[in-house]
């Protein structure tokens, strides 16, 4: 029996305080690859002046890392509890963190980032599960909104906390910063955070059983074709991450603006959440995807004819990639929810086990499709948004193909 069943700890932080914690923890992804951003000329200028492009794997490989631990650290939570996983994780993290602060060389930085994003699956991770264990339907749901509308925030500034580190204390110092940001929200969680998952509940870790559910999540048709779908839009965002900062610098000249324009970017896409909200009872989970698809897919199409058609790195071309760039973000928060909620509502009892694997598969293979559409940046916005609408197409085709869950029995 779950917590969220019946048994629960004796004591439980105050709602605000458990909030701010969860959104904390579940902001180390963010914050680990969006404050890196401003750090990217000054990698490239002492790592790999030959070949600027690959500055853009500090980030993907990050990622990659994270969908490798997504993986496991859920199973490995249920095992040994909530509170060890995600302090195990933490220390994973840190070991990267230090590693890449004093890496010599690029190759050495992208695998310190690799151990980075092993352990930022897990404050992520079993941070929901913490959550799930100590609440239940609609009050669960509505603290998980709250925490997602504080988590919504750190895309904006985290370009700018990185930018203000590395002006005053170097590129290499934003490692330290990630040491310090995980150091504390670890340190908050073991001091006030009781552990949710007694002993008694607890299910030990075994490889074969392990692969076993995997082998029946993936199996299903649904679960199939969300992270199918999931996989390509996820990509459009990766691409958008790793070459916005280099589309800003080189295209238009406005390097130094960078972040500020990122947190205007970020702050017009957080408010996606309430949109889907307001619409998806009357629209539907797989309607409101479909409609974000088609209406991404057309102004991807509508932004490669303009920039075509405007002088390279004019003020059109420019409102133009924002807009552009706006929308992408934007079309995270109308189907990545409603995708995996529409993954899980078959699974039962697979619920947590699916969730884990439809976000490594889904992650590990983004990065995949997107690092490629973002080794094509050639000083011009071209490949990108050409990239991004291929990824936008192939995901809406998929979807259309997957069909209703009814027609699917």
């Amino acid at each position: 029996m779950s917590l969220a069943e019946g048994a629960r700890p004796e004591r439980r932080l105050r709602r605000t305080e458990f909030t701010a914690l969860m959104a904390m923890l579940f902001a180390t992804i963010a914050f680990s690859t969006d404050a890196m951003l401003p750090a990217m000329p000054t990698i490239v200028a002492e790592l790999t002046p030959d070949a600027p492009n690959r500055a853009q794997l500090i980030i993907t490989f990050f990622m990659l890392g994270m969908g490798i631990g997504t993986l496991l650290t859920g199973p490995l939570s249920d095992a040994y509890g909530r509170k060890p996983t995600v302090l195990a994780c933490a220390g994973l993290y840190i070991g990267g963190a230090l590693l890449a602060w004093v890496a010599p060389s690029l190759e050495l930085l992208l695998a310190a980032r690799v151990i980075q994003g092993l352990g930022a699956a897990g404050p992520r991770i079993v941070g929901l599960a913490i959550v799930r264990d100590q609440y239940a339907g609609r009050e669960m749901a509505k603290l998980v909104s709250f925490i997602f509308l504080v988590f919504s925030l750190f895309p904006a500034v985290a370009p700018l906390i990185g930018e203000g580190v590395i002006t005053l204390f170097g590129w290499r110092s934003i490692f330290l910063l990630f040491v310090l940001f995980i150091g504390v929200s670890s340190l908050w969680l073991m001091v006030r955070q009781p552990e949710t998952l007694p002993r008694e509940a607890r299910v030990p870790f075994r490889l074969g059983p392990l692969w076993a559910n995997v082998r029946l999540v993936v199996s299903n048709w649904t679960v199939r074709f969300t992270i199918a779908v999931q996989i390509f839009i996820f990509a459009q965002l990766l691409t958008i991450i790793s070459t916005t900062q280099p589309v800003f610098d080189e295209v238009f000249g406005k390097g130094d603006s960078f972040a500020l324009w990122f947190a205007v970017i970020a702050l017009c896409a957080s408010t996606s959440s309430f949109l889907n909200a307001r619409f998806v009872m009357t629209v539907g989970m797989r309607g409101m995807v479909i409609r974000a698809l088609v209406c991404v897919s057309l102004i991807s199409l509508s932004a490669l004819v303009i920039t075509q058609f405007t002088p390279h790195a004019s003020t059109a071309h420019f409102i133009t990639y924002v807009i552009w760039v706006i929308t992408i973000f934007y079309q995270m928060g109308l189907t990545m929810g409603n995708l995996n909620a529409l993954a899980l509502e078959p699974m039962g009892r697979l619920a947590g086990t699916a969730t884990s694997v439809i976000g490594a598969i889904s992650t590990a293979l983004a990065v995949v499709v997107g690092t490629p559409i973002g080794q094509f940046f050639d000083g011009t916005t071209t490949p990108i948004i050409l990239g991004c609408f291929i990824s936008g197409a192939i995901a809406l085709a998929l979807m259309l193909w997957m069909g209703r869950p009814e027609e699917q029995a």
